[in-house]
This record gives C-alpha cells, structure tokens and sequence, in this order.
C-alpha cells in the first residue's frame, strides 16, 4: 500500500540511476521525507504488467509523486525532486546556470554513464542471459571508447573547474559521480594519468550525499 501524499521511490539498490536519486534526495536532506521500494530486478519485477504499468519502459528509478503521478527518467525525477524539497538547488538558480547544468549533465551522461551501460550490457556478461536478451559486443566495445574517451573530456574540464557544471554543485556532478562508479564496477578504471578527474571523484566522495545514504 503506497503513503497518501508521500513520495514514493521504486529503485534497485547498487545500479547506478536509481543511486543518483538518491544522492539528489539526500542532498536536499529529504530522505526521512521518501519512501523506498526495492524492485528486483534479477528476478524481473522490472517486467511485470504492474510496474509496466508505472513505466512502459521498464526501468528504475520510477518516483510516484506527492500527487500520485508516476515520472520515470532519473533528469525528470531530479527536476521534480529539485523543486519539490526545499534546500540547495540540482538544477540551477539562473537561466546561465540552468542552461550549463543541463548541457553538462547530459554530457556526463552521453560521454560516460550511458556509454558505460552500452558496454557493460553489450560487452560484458552484464546482468546474466535472463536479462541480456540481445547482445551486439562491437556496439559494446565501440561505446567503451567513447567512455574512456568521456573520461579524457572531463579530466581537462576538471583541471580548471571544481564542479561539473556552473561552478556549483549540480545533478550533473552527481550523474558523473555514479558514471564513474560504473565504469569502476564494468573493469573501466580511471586512467592513471587522468590526476584531475581522479581528484575530482576523491573529493565529491567526501560528500554526505554520497557517503551517507
């Protein structure tokens, strides 16, 4: 039985998307304010009518909202979950920064966390063959460039910035946290040479977002 009027946030622990929620969440200190509900998805609760029912896509996260709506896509859920709770703004307080959170975070995205998942999925044993229907392993390989490439990009972009994006911290260092996560999780470890990003990451862990969900 799902709360009246409570937020309520269907997840899988240790996979990277639904951990950005909760980052987001508990930097907006909210956590005691959500409640959780693990979806197992090794055993396929993710592919049930009623969770299709709540996403057609079949994927975690999925947040029902305060007033009862479902939103699905972790940007969509951070944007509801930003403007939700009160605290330090995720997703920028000005056009100038909204508009730079938004390009760097997809970035972080598109360079790392979805190129990670390309490859875990399609070129590792990913989740098992009950999850991994389909795999293309040259498709696979091909996006693992294109995230070592990503990790390149953001090492210089960090040699100058503290941040992801704005010069504050946002979804954006938030999405690339967990994309780094990933990678380490897949096999793709951060280049020894690449110190800037590597002491970017150290720093963002000290977090209590992070360290304390």
């Amino acid at each position: 039985m799902l709360s009246e009027n409570r937020i309520t946030l269907f997840e899988t622990t240790g996979f990277p998307n639904p951990a950005r929620i909760r980052a987001a969440i508990a930097e907006k200190s909210a956590l005691n304010d959500v409640d959780f509900v693990e979806i197992d998805v090794m055993n396929l609760e993710h592919r049930t009518d009623q969770f299709y029912a709540m996403n057609p896509m079949g994927t975690v996260p999925v947040l029902r909202t305060a007033e009862g709506e479902f939103i699905s896509e972790s940007t969509a859920i951070t944007e509801y979950i930003d403007a939700f709770f009160a605290g330090p703004s995720l997703t920028g307080t000005t056009p100038l920064e909204r508009g730079l959170i938004h390009m760097m975070q997809r970035r972080a995205e598109s360079m790392v966390l979805d190129a990670v998942a390309t490859y875990f999925h399609h070129a590792t044993q990913g989740l098992g063959p009950l999850i991994e229907k389909y795999q293309c392993s040259e498709w696979g390989n091909h996006q693992k460039q294109t995230a070592l490439s990503g990790l390149s990009y953001f090492n210089e972009h960090l040699n100058e910035h503290s941040f992801v994006a704005a010069d504050t911290f946002s979804m954006a260092d938030i999405t690339l946290f967990y994309g780094l996560a990933f990678a380490e999780f897949s096999g793709l470890n951060i280049p020894a040479e690449l110190t800037s990003l590597i002491a970017w990451r150290e720093e963002m862990a000290k977090r209590p977002c992070f360290s304390n969900q």
